[in-house]
């Protein structure tokens, strides 16, 4: 067989085959795309190894020993007299319970106010949202901002620090949502009750 006639058989092989595969069944599976990270602008600073880099679907309940069933919704409650509504969730519980990280992230902030008292700032590890822990009786020693925080990791105590009654210590809890650049006492508020009771996180 001439050159001419190898040619043409390889080309009819080479049709044949694939003929075959568009009539034979699927085609191999191509394995799913692998998400992209999130905008370098939202990296936190120093050692994050081992983070998620997205928020769990469920939060860890801030307050030791304070089971799902027993919080109680009090999101959009009037505080103030009546001036303000409440954009958060209050965990009443003993001074000194401890307070853990409701999900993991790293301290943007550690800061006190009159209002909120002693306040730890948690951004997760996206960016993306930040979970605020305020009234706090006080912060574990060594704590810094900066620093990375697992879910579960004790942050500090449930108080009364602020303006809470001294007769009613409780953790305020808020969940923020961050818009790029956003620093840590912005963002938009979101109700932190059905992250919390809905599941989805440890007890």
């Amino acid at each position: 067989m001439n050159r001419l006639g190898w040619a043409m058989l390889a080309l009819f092989l080479l049709l044949g085959s694939g003929f075959a595969l568009l009539l034979g069944g699927d085609a191999p599976e191509r394995p799913a795309p692998i998400p992209a990270a999130g905008p370098a602008r939202f990296a936190a600073p120093g050692d994050r190894a081992g983070l998620a880099s997205r928020p769990a679907p469920g939060l860890i309940v801030p307050v030791a020993g304070v089971p799902r069933d027993a919080l109680a919704d009090s999101w959009g409650d009037p505080r103030g007299g009546g001036d303000r509504a409440h954009q958060g969730l209050d965990i009443p519980a003993p001074r000194g319970t401890p307070v853990r990280a409701a999900a993991s992230g790293w301290i943007e902030k550690l800061f006190d106010s009159v209002a909120g008292g002693r306040t730890i700032y948690v951004r997760s590890a996206d960016g993306a949202t930040v979970y605020y822990y305020a009234h706090l009786d006080a912060r574990r020693p060594g704590l810094r901002e900066r620093q990375p925080v697992r879910a579960g990791e004790m942050l500090g105590t449930v108080g009364s620090s602020g303006n809470a009654g001294p007769e009613q210590p409780h953790l305020h809890f808020e969940v923020k949502r961050m818009a790029p650049g956003e620093r840590w006492h912005q963002g938009r508020a979101v109700n932190p009750f059905p992250l919390l009771a809905g599941g989805g996180g440890t007890r």
